[in-house]
């Protein structure tokens, strides 16, 4: 499919509460509302195709920015590639579900993500450390260093309160994930998360706060016999 076919089949799949959505979340115009589940039949038929993800990214559509992460190939996306869609990353579905997405899938992502994290950028540090919950999540638990991962917690302790929103709440992704994901150090990330208890996030441009409480959700997955949960597959 050429990028006209692919913008004219995303359009007609919009839905209006979906735009809504995606504006509430915040979304800018130019986009369409389509849910990410209707792309699916689209993205079986092809597959993998980095030339086209690459002008469906360069419009600037939420919902083109999305489909280009489903159909990208990771494999032939250097660092820099990577720091170009990040500078395209206007707001946060789009950093953390596309692009850090993206990025876990390809042999340089630690690397990548490690750089986002020690950034001063809000939405870099939020990608780089969802890369690291998308990672934790996919891959088995011996592809990771426990005493680097160990030290990514001492960090969330010190840090959490303090930094940008959009961070915080990757961070405290970040702490459920290795808790639920990482069995080496569950018992460390769930003793952290209890000791940090509800943390009051104000995202500015919002009127109420939100609240993360990841000890909470680490019992609600402990309830439902989640330890050591792995995904399948990252992308859609």
């Amino acid at each position: 499919m050429n990028l006209e076919a692919t913008m004219q089949e995303l359009e007609s799949l919009a839905k209006p509460m979906m735009k809504k959505r995606y504006l509430s979340n915040g979304a800018r115009e130019p986009l369409y509302g389509v849910a990410t589940g209707a792309m699916k039949p689209m993205a079986r038929r092809i597959k993998k195709d980095q030339a086209l993800a690459e002008q469906l990214y360069a419009t600037g559509n939420y919902d083109a920015m999305y489909f280009a992460g489903v159909i990208a190939d990771p494999a032939a996306m250097t660092a820099d590639d990577f720091e170009r869609w990040m500078d395209e990353a206007y707001f946060f579905m789009v950093s953390d579900y596309v692009v850090a997405v993206t990025l876990s899938e390809t042999d340089i992502a630690q690397q990548v993500a490690d750089k986002w994290i020690a950034s001063g950028d809000e939405l870099r540090r939020s990608a780089g450390w969802s890369c690291y919950c998308w990672l934790l999540g996919s891959r088995p638990d011996e592809q990771f260093d426990a005493a680097k991962l160990a030290a990514m917690l001492d960090q969330v302790e010190q840090t959490l309160r303090t930094a940008p929103p959009r961070a915080q709440h990757a961070m405290n992704n970040f702490l459920y994930t290795v808790a639920i994901s990482y069995v080496p150090l569950h018992g460390r990330a769930l003793e952290l998360a209890e000791s940090l208890g509800p943390i009051e996030v104000r995202q500015e441009g919002h009127k109420k706060s939100t609240v993360l409480h990841a000890a909470e959700g680490i019992h609600k997955a402990l309830a439902r016999g989640q330890l050591g949960f792995k995904r399948s597959y990252v992308r859609c």
